[in-house]
Parts: C-alpha cells; sequence; structure tokens
C-alpha cells in the first residue's frame, strides 16, 4: 500500500497585487517551484489568514515537518489562525483522523498530538484501528468509553467530511500540504515551509488590501 504521496499540484497563473509591500526575499519564492496556486481558489471571509496544515500520523515526511510548523505556530502574525487538519484521503488515513478529531473534542490534542507522531513514526506502533487507537488515547489519560463513543459520532463524522472537502477542494492529492489563504499550497518537509508559509501570508495579506 502506498501511504505517501507527495507532488507538485497543478499550478495557475499567480496574481501579482501587492509586491510593493513585501520584502525584498520575495523573490526567492516562486509559484510553480515552491509553492502552487490554486485555479479555483477559495474565499476566506473575516480579516484573519487561515494557515491549514494537513497531515496524516503514518506519513514520515509530516513527522520531519512538524516541529518547524510547531515552532512557526509559536510566533505566528496575530490575523493568522492555524489550524491541524488529519487528512482523510482514503481509509486507513481516516481512523487516524477519527482518532484525532475524537480526543481533540475531549481536550486533549494539545497533549496527543505530538505524542501520537512519536508513538507511529519513532516507537513503529501501529495505530491504524479504532481498537489499537482506543487503548493508546487511554494510555494517555484520555477515557476509552468517552473516546469510542466519539470515534463514529456526529460531530467526528461532520468534522472527516469538512477534511474530505477541504481536500479536494484544495486538490490535494497527498500530505504534508500546508494551505495558506485557501489559494497557495505549500509542500515539503523541513524549515523552509514555514519560510514560503510566512511569504504566502504576506502576499496574502497585501493582496487583500489592495483589493480594498
Amino acid at each position: 500500500m502506498k501511504i505517501f504521496a507527495m507532488r507538485t499540484l497543478g499550478v495557475a497563473v499567480g496574481v501579482a497585487l501587492g509586491f510593493a509591500a513585501l520584502p525584498a526575499s520575495a523573490a526567492d519564492f516562486v509559484a510553480g517551484k515552491d509553492y502552487t496556486v490554486l485555479a479555483n481558489p477559495e474565499k476566506i471571509e473575516g480579516n484573519n489568514i487561515i494557515v491549514r496544515e494537513f497531515f496524516w500520523y503514518g506519513c514520515p515526511h509530516c513527522y520531519k515537518l512538524e516541529p518547524y510548523m510547531h515552532q512557526w505556530a509559536q510566533t505566528k502574525p496575530a490575523d493568522v489562525v492555524f489550524l491541524q487538519t488529519p487528512a482523510a484521503l482514503n481509509p486507513v488515513w481516516e481512523q487516524n483522523a477519527r482518532g484525532f478529531y475524537a480526543a481533540q473534542l475531549m481536550g486533549y490534542q494539545g497533549k496527543t498530538h505530538q505524542a501520537m507522531f512519536d508513538a507511529i513514526q519513532k516507537d513503529r506502533q501501529k495505530l491504524f484501528d479504532q481498537a489499537s487507537l482506543g487503548k493508546w488515547y487511554a494510555s494517555q489519560g484520555l477515557d476509552i468509553n468517552k473516546f469510542n463513543n466519539l470515534y463514529n459520532s456526529f460531530a467526528v463524522n461532520t468534522r472527516i467530511a469538512r477534511s474530505a472537502d477541504a481536500a479536494q477542494r484544495y486538490q490535494l492529492t497527498g500530505v504534508p500540504a500546508v494551505v495558506v489563504d485557501g489559494k497557495y499550497v505549500v509542500s515539503g518537509e523541513d524549515g523552509r515551509v514555514p519560510q514560503v508559509v510566512d511569504y504566502l501570508v504576506k502576499k496574502a495579506r497585501a493582496e487583500r488590501a489592495a483589493a480594498k
């Protein structure tokens, strides 16, 4: 089974608005090379810029990227909302996404997110079904009965559907993928990713200002 697919997506011509407001380093990042411009971008309402990271706990590339995105999230601009989204692109990935959302609804996302990555990627635990996930999350302090009740609940089903819809809307074929302002997609597994994200946040902010 192919567990990882990361490739450059189709690129549309980028909008050149607002470049005067960007730093000189903007020239370092190029559409089609460092990021993808979606042909049909999502219109993000409100004043906040949404940065959404799609991942799968079984993806080694996502594991390598995680500390860079975690560090970035600690110092992100005030007008940026950062969302971690477990990809549900196939039945196996969906199991981990259900576990993530159940833990999130129980208020344990902050405690279990990195620990789950470590358990699968470092400790080589096979945590890809409800039974094994339930036991693992219980070992982290979650009530296993509440976890199992949430696992296939309406609340989790709704979040799974939203994740799948977003992945399709952003034309994602693999992870890790970081989507900025509903229009730019960044792939990669190292410290360059948050640098490109910062550039695209500034770009999106300048474009919004120019459109007003």
